[in-house]
């Protein structure tokens, strides 16, 4: 079980006190890693963190705006600074704003969304991979979706309203390249790159049951676990892939969907 062990490895977690990044954070700091947790909202990232201290765990909380690229720089240089090093980067923030479909798009719209979900990301990663090369030593792990390993299922959204964007379809397809460009790239630094698609989650859907209870009911009925994924599914892959249990894995697109995909 040492394997799964993370003491002494700082880790960022981006969008790290939302849906899914308070199980990412949680997983990590239970596993023994000092999370920090970055998002724009400063004042919800240093209240999730409170939480976990409060569980004996090691998290601090920080202000992350991934369109700034001062506050990119900021938070690589902070954390060098009170740690020494980084050794696992989470790209999980994501931003929805701007996101529709293509037929609604201006231009304005992709660059609102992409200035965080492409531009910000990939400079964030470009500032730590930097200090991962000094060290020879690094592991980022890039979450996608299954949004970007298959084509979107519109028939299941039903009547309720919901759609999938097509800004978002393209983010996540995209940044499972980027993955294996970073693990084909990186690897002689001994910097390990992989990528978790997970499917729907469920904290985020099933409390609008009452609303969307039609695309619930769909998605279950397509999904061969019969049910979405719960804060386990993602904790345990996410330290499956920081930790020593993976060490000769980079390059992987790890689907987490309960079978969505395997149709």
């Amino acid at each position: 079980m040492d394997l799964f062990r993370l003491d002494g490895k700082v880790a960022i977690v981006t969008g790290g006190a939302g849906y899914f990044g308070k199980p990412i954070s949680l997983g990590l700091a239970e596993a023994g890693a000092q999370v920090v947790i970055a998002s724009r909202d400063e004042t919800k990232c240093k209240a999730y963190a409170s939480v976990l201290r409060e569980r004996g765990l090691t998290a601090e909380g920080v202000s992350l705006d991934l369109s700034d690229d001062t506050s990119i720089d900021n938070i690589v240089k902070e954390v060098i600074k009170k740690y020494s090093h980084i050794d696992i980067l989470i790209n999980n923030a994501v931003s929805r704003s701007g996101m529709k479909d293509l037929e609604q798009l201006s231009r304005d719209d992709i660059e609102k969304e992409q200035s965080i979900n492409t531009s910000g990301l990939m400079l964030l990663t470009k500032s730590v991979v930097a200090v991962m090369i000094k060290q020879r030593y690094g592991n980022i792990i890039n979450i996608g979706s299954i949004q970007g390993v298959v084509g979107p299922n519109f028939p299941v959204y039903g009547k309720t309203g919901m759609t999938s964007p097509v800004n978002y379809t393209y983010d996540k397809w995209g940044m499972i390249g980027f993955t294996k460009w970073l693990a084909n790239n990186y690897g002689k630094f001994n910097i390990r790159t992989n990528c978790i698609s997970p499917g729907g989650y469920g904290p985020g859907v099933e409390e609008k049951s009452n609303e969307i209870s039609e695309f619930i009911d769909n998605y279950k009925r397509l999904t061969p676990l019969g049910r979405f994924a719960e804060d386990n599914d993602i904790k345990g892959p996410v330290i499956f892939l920081a930790s020593d249990a993976s060490a000769y894995i980079t390059g992987h697109n790890l689907v987490v969907d309960g079978g969505w995909t395997s149709w």
